[in-house]
């Protein structure tokens, strides 16, 4: 749905061209691969159109970037842009943007408001729906070529906070209730490792000191699929016998998949994303009209089609 962007008199508001150009950006983390191509690709955006960003790392701590909302407002940005820490939290940051009348724009992750943001407010990412459902529909091809009738699996969670892992989850049991599997799949069990390469090691090393038998794991995310595949492969077991999907199709997953060890992931253009926000940004701040949601498509990659990818993320 386009909605009109009414900006009378925010031209006079922003007091000057170079502070007109200002934006600030809060981004969850810095210590992210995923989202560090994204904050890249927005950076890069920015400096081909001579826009200056303010970029501050909120260090996954809600109070933390609420502060730097509010201390972007009062310094007088044209427009703000944010990775929420949890999305459960931006109806505050919402309503703050929107009482000082500054545009904003949530970009990767989903806002809990994100069906009732006000006219000069934005959403920037790839549509969840159509994420791990993509890796675990190509799971299931694998394992039903490779004569499977029933496998038993594990998923590893994003943080629970955030939307995309919460939605990340549910594809895979809307895949199976949908009949979109050829085999049957069981959850043998699911748990966060908050999309960390290292708490997803712990996790699965506990996992296979239990030793049941399993066929697969389903990552929410690359960095957890590649935890994942070091405990394994620290347990020798044979990357060849186990399907491991993962999303986001980072430098680190597609080298995975290089050396045989991933078999899938899901290519979520984080420097699309980056620069689609900013782009948002910029037209909110004109008051020119874009779309409350802009989506940026998700493709599934494989060994047969990572040359496609490998110079994308």
């Amino acid at each position: 749905m386009k909605k009109t962007l009414i900006a009378a008199g925010f031209a006079c508001m922003m007091g000057t061209t170079a502070m007109a150009q200002d934006i600030g950006v809060s981004m969850a983390a810095f210590d992210d691969n995923f989202l560090t191509v994204l904050r890249n690709g927005m950076i890069a955006q920015g400096e081909s159109l001579g826009v200056n960003l303010q970029v501050e790392d909120a260090q996954n701590d809600v109070a933390k970037q609420l502060d730097q909302i509010n201390n972007f407002i009062a310094s007088g940005v044209a427009a703000i842009i944010v990775n929420p820490v949890d999305t459960n939290a931006t109806q505050a940051m919402s309503d703050a943007a929107a009482a000082a009348g500054v545009p904003l724009v949530y970009v990767n992750r989903q806002p809990i408001n994100v069906d009732s943001l006000p006219d000069n407010q934005a959403f920037v990412a790839s549509n969840e729906t159509d994420s791990s459902s993509k890796g675990v529909k190509e799971s299931c091809r694998l394992w039903a070529e490779a004569g499977e009738t029933a496998v038993d699996v594990y998923v590893l969670q994003g943080e629970l906070s955030n939307q995309a892992a919460v939605q990340r989850t549910q594809n895979i049991y809307d895949v199976i209730e949908a009949g979109e599997c050829p085999v049957t799949i069981n959850v043998i069990d699911q748990q966060t490792a908050n999309w960390s390469r290292d708490q997803a090691q712990s996790l699965m090393t506990n996992w296979l000191s239990a030793g049941a038998e399993f066929d697969g794991v389903i990552a929410n995310n690359d960095e957890m699929a590649i935890g994942s595949i070091q405990a394994m492969k620290a347990a020798g077991i044979d990357m060849a016998t186990v399907i491991v999907s993962g999303v986001d199709a980072t430098q680190d997953a597609l080298a995975a998949m290089q050396a045989g060890d991933l078999d899938i992931t899901v290519f979520q253009d984080a420097a699309g994303q980056g620069a689609g926000a900013l782009d948002a940004a910029i037209k909110l701040s004109k008051g020119e009209t874009v779309e409350q949601k802009v989506y940026i498509p998700f493709q599934l990659v494989t060994p047969a089609n990572i040359g496609d990818f490998l110079a994308k993320n």
